[in-house]
């Protein structure tokens, strides 16, 4: 017969010899896990087909394309001018300027001899004016026949369309060339006028003290006013300059770098110049010579004034006037279904060009060609394929073969 208490004894422990060696293998395993590599978290890229294109930015300054100076034709004093700067002048109408004229300097033997000579060179200069207008007019016409030409078979598809677009700058630019002309005509026939009326003054035996009106050349605006008060001024003295503020061009200093991919008729466009929208611009001229210029940082610069037209109709502009700061944006090539990455993802090696390629969970240093670039994206010519996933912006601690994890998935 069992003992009451023997109901209450403590049940033999059983013994877990595999215990301590899970612990270990715990241990080992948590040590691991902590000291195992992990992916490195980067940002990735598709590389796609599409659009590029490149352009090169400065700022620029817009400036009057036709613009007169006003000076004395002879000495006097000159009676107080009363425009400002923006009044509107009328050829052959508007007196801008009457200097009181003294005899004795007009019945010079000099000034005669001087007088001659002006009235000869004016007649030179408005023969040479008419000349220049009757050429530039009939290349006009042939720019225009051939724009209109092109843009038929543009139509059709016959011509392609960078063909079309140089007809059309052709035209555009034979039409700044007729207005050139045709103002620099009216100067000239304006310089022989004064010239004749000076002569003809200094040739009169009975030649008294009499005022010298000065009209305007050209029809447009003052621009600026150099001498307003009355006081006596010397041959040659500048008084004021005309011009019409709504026929603007645009100079752009870019480096001489960039300067070296600009072509003539590249489109421009102008930015943060104080309107709503953009204006559009077609680049006339690129300067064949350089100057140096001193940057903000006191850096030696080789700069390159870059001359484009307005192509916006002085509607969309009217409060923009003469030397007014604009940016610039010149378009020197636009790459159709081109293969695009970003910019970011390329660095040199080595003086080459690479890449790292996600590969699964692994990034892959890959060798690449590089094109053009817009700052953004780049042309790849050769090394990668359509839908390849770049690493942008690779860290340092990034190497071949290395596990990545992306950012955003």
């Amino acid at each position: 017969m069992s003992h009451p208490l023997d109901t209450l004894a403590p049940a033999p422990r059983t013994r877990r010899p595999w215990l301590p060696y899970a612990g270990v293998a715990l241990l080992l395993a948590l040590i691991t896990a902590g000291l195992w590599p992990r992916a490195l978290p980067v940002e990735l890229a598709a590389v796609s087909r599409g659009l590029l294109v490149t352009s090169v930015e400065d700022e620029g300054r817009t400036r009057v394309t036709q613009r007169y100076t006003i000076a004395a034709p002879v000495s006097g004093t000159l009676q107080r001018i009363p425009f400002k700067a923006g009044a509107p002048v009328v050829a052959g109408q508007t007196v801008l300027a009457t200097l009181a004229t003294g005899a004795p300097d007009l019945l010079d033997a000099r000034a005669l001899a001087q007088a001659e000579a002006r009235l000869a060179s004016a007649l030179s200069t408005q023969s040479q004016a008419e000349a220049r207008l009757a050429s530039v007019q009939a290349s006009l016409r042939q720019a225009n026949a051939d724009r209109d030409r092109a843009a038929a078979l543009a139509a059709q598809g016959v011509l392609s369309n960078q063909e079309n677009e140089l007809a059309a700058t052709r035209a555009l630019t034979a039409a700044q060339d007729e207005r050139a002309a045709t103002f620099a005509l009216a100067v000239a026939r304006h310089e022989v006028t004064q010239a004749r009326a000076t002569l003809a003054r200094g040739l009169d035996p009975a030649a008294t003290p009499q005022s010298l009106a000065l009209t305007a050349p050209v029809s447009g605006f003052v621009l600026r006013v150099y001498e307003e008060s009355s006081r006596p001024i010397a041959a040659g003295t500048p008084l004021l300059e005309i011009g019409d503020p709504t026929d603007l061009e645009v100079v752009v200093e870019v480096l001489s770098r960039d300067a070296v991919a600009i072509r003539p008729g590249a489109p421009v466009v102008l930015e943060r110049w104080g309107g709503s929208a953009p204006l559009a611009a077609r680049v006339r001229l690129v300067e064949p010579a350089a100057f140096t210029k001193i940057s903000a940082l006191g850096v030696e610069e080789q700069r390159v004034n870059v001359i484009a037209d307005l192509t916006s109709p002085a509607a969309a502009r009217p409060s923009l006037g003469d030397a007014y700061r604009v940016e610039a944006r010149v378009i020197t090539a636009e790459l159709a279904n081109v293969l695009r990455a970003p910019a970011g993802a390329l660095f040199q090696l080595n003086g080459r060009w690479h890449t790292y390629v996600a590969d699964g969970s692994r990034a892959r240093l890959r060798e690449v060609t590089p094109g053009l670039s817009d700052g953004l994206l780049t042309e790849i010519v050769s090394g990668l394929a359509e839908g390849d996933r770049v690493v942008v912006y690779p860290p340092d601690t990034l190497t071949d073969g290395k596990r990545i994890r992306a950012l955003i998935p």
